[in-house]
C-alpha cells in the first residue's frame, strides 16, 4: 500500500512522542522525535555556555554549521537514542534544565532553518510518524494525516513531574507547571514557526485518557485514513 506522512503537533507533555513511537511501530514506519532534536541544541548551548547564566546566541548560531545530530538504533531498548557529535545524549537532552531553555533555543530562527530542513530530508520518502511543533504547518504543510495533540496544563504537568521523578530528579510539582505554561507561552507567540493547530488537522484532547484508548483511535482513524489514499 501506498505509504503517507503524519504529522504529529501539540503541546508539550501530551504525549506525542509515545502516541508516535507506537503508531509507527504498528504501521512499520520511520518515527522521528523533532523535540530530540531541539533539545540536543539546547544541551549544545548549555555546554558550551551560549545560555544559562549569559547569553551569547550569535555564538551558538555560528557554531550551528559543527552541529551534528543523529538518530541511532539501540536494538536493545527497540528504539532510536540522540547522539550529539558522535555522543550519546538521550539522558541529557531529558532533563529539567534542557526543558527550561528548549523553547528559548527553538525559537531561533536559525535553529529551525537548520532543523526543518533535516527534518524534511528525513521524511522524503513518506512512511515516516513525526512529531514536533510546527510539523503540519511548516515541516510537512501537505502531510496526508496531520494530528494536533492537547490537554489541560495540570494534566501535562502531572505527567511531566512523574516522568522526573522516575528518572531521579529533584523537582516540584509546582515547578514543573510553570515550566509548562511557560513554555506554551514561548511555542505559541513566537516569531518563527508558532505552535499552532493546522486547518486540516485533527485536534486530540488526551486529558481524560489513558494510553491504550488513544492509541485504538489514532490507530483506527490513521489506517482509515491510509485506505482512502489508496
Amino acid at each position: 500500500m501506498q505509504k503517507i506522512t503524519i504529522a504529529i503537533d501539540g503541546y508539550s507533555s501530551t504525549g506525542k512522542s509515545t502516541l508516535a513511537k507506537r503508531l509507527a511501530t504498528a504501521l512499520d514506519y520511520v518515527y522521528v522525535d523533532t523535540g530530540a532534536m531541539y533539545r540536543a541544541v539546547t544541551l549544545y548551548a548549555l555546554t558550551n555556555k551560549f545560555i544559562g547564566n549569559s547569553e551569547d546566541i550569535a555564538s551558538l548560531i555560528a557554531e550551528l554549521p559543527n552541529i551534528d545530530l543523529k538518530f541511532v538504533p539501540n536494538n536493545t531498548l527497540g528504539k532510536s537514542e540522540m547522539f550529539l557529535n558522535g555522543e550519546n545524549v538521550e539522558k541529557e537532552i531529558r532533563t529539567m534544565m534542557v526543558s527550561e531553555h528548549v523553547s528559548k533555543i527553538a525559537a531561533i530562527k536559525e535553529v529551525r532553518w537548520l532543523l526543518v530542513n533535516m527534518q524534511q530530508q528525513m521524511g522524503k520518502e513518506k512512511g515516516i510518524v513525526m512529531d514536533g511543533r510546527d510539523i503540519g504547518t511548516v515541516v510537512f504543510p501537505d502531510a496526508e494525516l496531520k494530528i494536533f495533540m492537547t490537554a489541560s496544563p495540570n494534566t501535562r504537568a502531572t505527567r511531566r513531574y512523574k516522568e522526573l521523578l522516575d528518572r531521579g530528579e529533584e523537582v516540584s510539582f509546582e515547578e514543573v507547571l510553570e515550566n509548562v505554561q511557560k513554555r506554551d507561552f514561548i511555542d505559541s507567540t513566537r516569531e518563527e514557526s508558532p505552535l499552532r493547530k493546522a486547518e486540516d488537522a485533527i485536534e486530540f484532547d488526551n486529558s481524560d485518557m489513558g494510553l491504550d484508548e488513544q492509541f485504538g483511535r489514532i490507530h483506527d482513524y490513521t489506517l482509515r485514513v491510509i485506505a482512502q489514499q489508496n
